[in-house]
């Protein structure tokens, strides 16, 4: 199994160990290990949870800055639809599209266009038989890999269609080559402006065995004061938009769902809300649906840590810009068979191992969790968080594998070390007289 390549990382200079981020950790990623944080790059999901709750600022994304584009000969632009909702008082997206083409870049495709074709293209999935439901978006990577690692046996509902980023990248890699056939594909370079750092993730990682077509991918902060330096309301920009309400949509939780015109569908945001969504489609509790929206950042991708502007107020001049807009300026030709093409669509998804399990073999992790079943009958159950792990049953499972000890748990360590100071002072003082009786 391949490493995965994460963005979000550790600054140890900055952490001062304050267990804020292993309480609010999804996936129980964090430990506290020598009075800093320590991340497992085995249960992150890039999140970016721990960088909206550290105190310290001790968290960060890794991502590129815009002078990676330099190297590239033909320079374009994928800015998401939630970049669109960090500035004030914009009535047409052509303004930021026109200061992308100010800032240095040769073309600009947007991903909104992008997501109002998958949206058509996922209707015409949604009415297919055999397709295990409900279907579950695969636009969110953070939650893609949530299910691999937390629920494996909801795999299989995973929508198999590329996210609108990548169709994207294909189609603006396309219309580059057509425009300017003299350029190879070393020539032209793809910057996607990412409101989170899942996406800088999985552009590093890759799907499965398929390589991103995304060269770079920059904060929207960069982007965003880059930007408001050259946007001037008047200059009249080019009319480049080729997007709609649909595209614009996808920004905000329950813009993806509501565009497939089908009335049974959930959208949920937070990712504490995404796991109790997918507890209840494992169990069985949820009414059956056939499709499900979830987004690990609250509000959408507007909710993003790499994005600049509160997700409400985003979320609320997006409803007000999509006034303007007709619902689409994408559709899909006739086409009497619905055939979805090939190239959206992947045969396989990445492999990961579940943290569920605890061994290669099933009688080893039937062993283990007795062990760890044991471990947690003898510890407080306070999860404080005080041993560096997020609660007790984590550090049970540490402690199986080697990886923590009994001792860590201060609560036992001091009812162990007030036992001794007794048997101490019973041994020095000697055990009390009995007086005689008269």
């Amino acid at each position: 199994m391949n490493r995965y390549e994460h963005s979000v990382c550790l600054d140890v200079s900055k952490c001062n160990g304050c267990t804020t981020c292993i309480k609010h950790c999804p996936t129980e990623a964090i430990r506290i290990r020598d009075k800093h944080a320590v991340i497992n790059a085995d249960r992150c999901i890039d999140c970016g949870q721990c960088i909206r709750v550290c105190p310290n600022q001790a968290k960060k994304a890794n991502y590129k800055k815009l002078e990676a584009m330099d190297g590239y000969k033909w320079k374009i632009a994928l800015p998401a639809p939630s970049l669109y909702g960090q500035f004030e008082d914009l009535d047409d997206v052509d303004y930021v599209l026109q200061g992308l083409l100010d800032i240095g870049f040769d073309d600009v495709f947007e991903v909104s266009a992008a997501a109002e074709l998958l949206s058509a293209y996922t209707r015409r999935f949604i009415r297919r038989e055999g397709v295990k439901r409900p279907i579950i978006s695969s636009a969110c990577p953070a939650v893609v890999r949530l299910i691999a690692l937390r629920f494996p046996s909801l795999y299989d509902n995973i929508m198999p269609m590329l996210p609108p980023m990548e169709i994207a990248a294909d189609l603006a890699r396309e219309r580059a080559k057509k425009q300017h056939p003299e350029l190879s594909d070393q020539d032209i370079g793809v910057c996607f402006i990412s409101p989170c750092p899942a996406k800088v993730s999985y552009v590093a990682q890759g799907f499965g065995s398929r390589k991103s077509s995304v060269d770079c991918v920059v904060s929207m902060q960069d982007v965003y004061f880059a930007l408001i330096n050259v946007m001037h309301k008047n200059k009249t920009p080019t009319p480049v938009s080729h997007s709609g309400m649909i595209g614009i949509s996808w920004a905000t939780s329950g813009g993806e769902s509501s565009a497939v015109f089908n009335e049974s569908y959930l959208a949920a945001d937070g990712i504490r809300n995404v796991i109790d969504v997918l507890d209840e489609i494992e169990t069985g509790k949820l009414p059956q649906l056939e499709f499900i929206e979830l987004n690990a950042c609250e509000g959408g991708c507007v909710g993003g840590v790499l994005a600049v502007e509160n997700p409400y107020i985003a979320r609320t001049r997006l409803q007000t810009l999509r006034r303007y807009l007709p619902v689409s300026q994408n559709f899909l030709g006739d086409d009497p068979d619905n055939r979805i093409p090939d190239e959206l669509l992947f045969t396989d998804k990445p492999v990961c191992r579940p943290i569920t399990r605890l061994a290669d073999s099933m009688v080893e992790s039937m062993r283990r969790m007795s062990e760890i079943n044991r471990l947690c009958a003898e510890l407080p159950g306070l999860d404080c968080g005080s041993c560096g792990a997020p609660t007790c049953r984590a550090l049970a499972e540490d402690v199986v594998k080697g990886e923590a000890a009994p001792e860590d748990c201060v609560i036992r360590l001091c009812e162990q070390l007030k036992s001794e100071c007794a048997e101490l002072r019973r041994r020095r003082i000697g055990p009390p007289r009995k007086e005689n009786a008269e």
